[in-house]
């Protein structure tokens, strides 16, 4: 069983992954997960959507270099060691893993140049900062 990632390779700049989630956004397709990663000159954001061909076609329509690739997708209990039983199991039968990141998520976390500036434009929007404290609290379980 596998689900099914798109990637679409960005030039570093800004505004250009919200170019990416227009495109989605105007498609209808709903994204349930991302990754984000960079080198000095260009990006990738990795995708998980509802629509995976559909947003292939609509982000090459667009003129967005696209690929897609299948991933490997399971559910994690909220217990400690939970995740390092699964890292410890791939390991075990020697498959490496590449990367990844979680899905269907309404915390997101971003690395950004400026979080003071980027506060200040988030002020407004439909949004909630998040604290450590909650993060401890709510992924946590309150431990």
């Amino acid at each position: 069983m596998s689900i099914k990632q798109i990637s679409v390779f960005l030039e570093n700049q800004a505004g250009h992954v919200g170019r990416v989630t227009h495109v989605l956004e105007r498609n209808g397709i709903s994204i349930r997960g991302f990754q984000l990663a960079d080198t000095a000159d260009y990006g990738i954001a990795r995708l998980v959507v509802d629509l995976p061909e559909a947003a292939e076609a609509a982000l090459s329509e667009a003129g967005f270099l696209v690929r897609s690739s299948e991933l490997l997708c399971i559910e994690l209990p909220d217990t400690p060691g939970a995740l390092g039983t699964v890292l410890t199991s791939v390991g075990a039968a020697d498959i490496n893993i590449e990367y990844a990141y979680s899905l269907v998520s309404t915390y997101v976390a971003f690395k950004v140049a400026d979080i003071a500036v980027a506060e200040q434009q988030l002020v407004g929007q439909p949004i909630r900062l998040v604290s450590q404290e909650e993060i401890a609290r709510v992924v946590g379980g309150g431990r």
